[in-house]
């Protein structure tokens, strides 16, 4: 039986986890929040008092944690403070898979840290959100060797639906956040496109129906409408709680403004996207999900 390391249980990395245990394999878990380790230890998995207890026998390793200085932090270690990195006490057959977003400059050091030692590695980011997680439907969009990507396939199969291999270490990265780029100057247009019909007396259902088959047709409108009551089970229907918090939405328009410096690239909506997001956010609403960017452009006066 597979014996799985999963670190860092969150909105996406609890019910990650879950599908695993869900589907047979022998899983570790470690989280800082106790509470989330009981939540998975109630499901079946074992606890491991830290991350490297959870590491030390795994076939695999999975983390997802918020920012690449935790990424460097729990592979690499702290060699002033003594302090040992999953690189140290991982088994030599050992696959690494980190599905944190970060930059794709943490990613590589740890690669090649990895490769230095023999070990395996993989940036492998996610998008589906929570739901997808939930559901074990995710897309993982993975950086790494041919052979780390074959090792990938059976595990991430169980949390995913469609799994991607962007290129060597650090290319997931890249490649999710051009994505996640993207994804937010998408959820801007439609939302003011839709407060512009109903600023003229549209019913925004009727607009989101019309656009969804039209020219303007895209992912927010079919999947995600950032309108409160127009479609059922998203968050602009739940007051926006729930899903993609605004602040991850700023970290990852972050990292792709910072990818767009080193390359020097042309990204003027990324920017934009970014400032209209970080201004969100610094009106208090960063715990929200990132579709109450609508609210930006409500017509606060009806």
């Amino acid at each position: 039986m597979t014996q799985v390391a999963f670190i860092g249980l969150g909105n996406m990395g609890g019910p990650m986890a879950a599908n695993l245990v869900k589907a047979g394999l022998k899983v570790t878990v470690f989280d800082l929040m106790p509470q989330a380790v009981a939540e998975l230890v109630k499901l079946g998995a074992n606890s491991a008092a830290s991350a490297n207890e959870a590491a030390a026998n795994a076939d695999v390793v999975i983390t997802m944690l918020p920012a690449g200085k935790h990424v460097r932090g729990l592979y690499l270690g702290n060699a002033q403070a003594d302090q040992q990195g999953l690189l140290d006490v991982v088994a030599s057959h050992c696959l690494l898979i980190d599905s944190s977003t970060i930059d794709a400059a943490s990613a590589q050091l740890v690669g090649q840290a990895a490769k230095a030692k023999g070990l395996e590695f993989i940036d492998a980011p996610v998008s589906g959100g929570t739901a997808g997680a939930a559901a074990g439907s995710l897309t993982f969009i993975c950086g790494g060797s041919d052979k780390a990507y074959a090792m990938a396939q059976e595990v991430l199969g169980i949390m995913g639906g469609n799994i991607f291999h962007a290129g060597d270490v650090g290319a997931g990265q890249i490649a999710k956040i051009c994505n996640n780029m993207l994804l937010s100057v998408l959820m801007v247009g439609t939302s003011e496109s839709l407060q512009m019909g109903i600023d003229n007396g549209l019913d925004p259902k009727v607009l989101s129906d019309i656009m969804k088959v039209s020219s303007g047709g895209n992912w927010t409108l079919e999947k995600y409408n950032p309108c409160p009551n127009v479609m059922d089970n998203v968050p602009s229907s739940k007051a926006y709680q729930g899903g993609f918090m605004v602040d991850l939405m700023v970290k990852d328009l972050g990292l792709s403004q910072e990818a767009a410096l080193a390359s020097n690239s042309s990204t003027p909506m990324g920017a934009l996207a970014r400032s209209l997001y970080v201004n969100h956010a610094r009106q208090g609403h960063g715990k929200l999900d990132f579709s109450s960017i609508f609210e930006q452009f409500a017509n606060k006066n009806k």
